[in-house]
């Protein structure tokens, strides 16, 4: 008895984690791509995340990238908060964004997404198969809704 309960406890305790996880968090092809391989050559994207004038923003934050590219983006939190960049599409990162707002000091340990503390860096390695429009965004709370959002194009 006592075995089913502990079955039981864990099973309704792992279930909402299973509901924030990326469906392609085992490495798999996402509609935007899959994760690059960091032997590989890339073409760098400088990308700095801060505040300014009760603002926050991604520079740049429109991209423009040939399909089946590898791309190193070079991450760099200038700010004075903790920001992130998460990429997927726009209806996912929205969805999730809204898991983040429930969930506020979830962390992500995605190849499509990474936080940085202030005044440090990082990179996201990620080669984007298929063409179309994609999202980049900050999913702290209220970071997206003060402007940090961006677009991939793919062409």
């Amino acid at each position: 008895m006592k075995v089913r309960i502990l079955i039981a406890a864990v099973a309704v305790l792992s279930w909402p984690m299973a509901a924030f996880a990326d469906a392609g968090h085992d490495g798999a092809e996402r509609a935007y791509g899959e994760p690059g391989n960091p032997k590989k050559p890339a073409r760098v994207v400088q990308v700095v995340m801060r505040e300014t004038d009760g603002r926050m923003e991604f520079l740049p934050n429109r991209v423009e990238i040939k399909k089946g590219e590898q791309v190193k983006l070079m991450l760099r939190n200038n700010g004075e908060l903790d920001h992130e960049v998460v990429l997927g599409t726009l209806a996912e990162n929205l969805k999730h964004a809204e898991q983040m707002r429930q969930n506020p000091d979830m962390e992500h340990d995605d190849p499509n997404a990474m936080r940085l503390a202030p005044k440090k860096a990082g990179e996201i390695v990620w080669k984007f198969t298929k063409a179309g429009e994609f999202d980049f965004s900050c999913l702290i709370p209220g970071h997206r809704e003060a402007g940090m959002a961006g677009t991939i194009v793919v062409k």
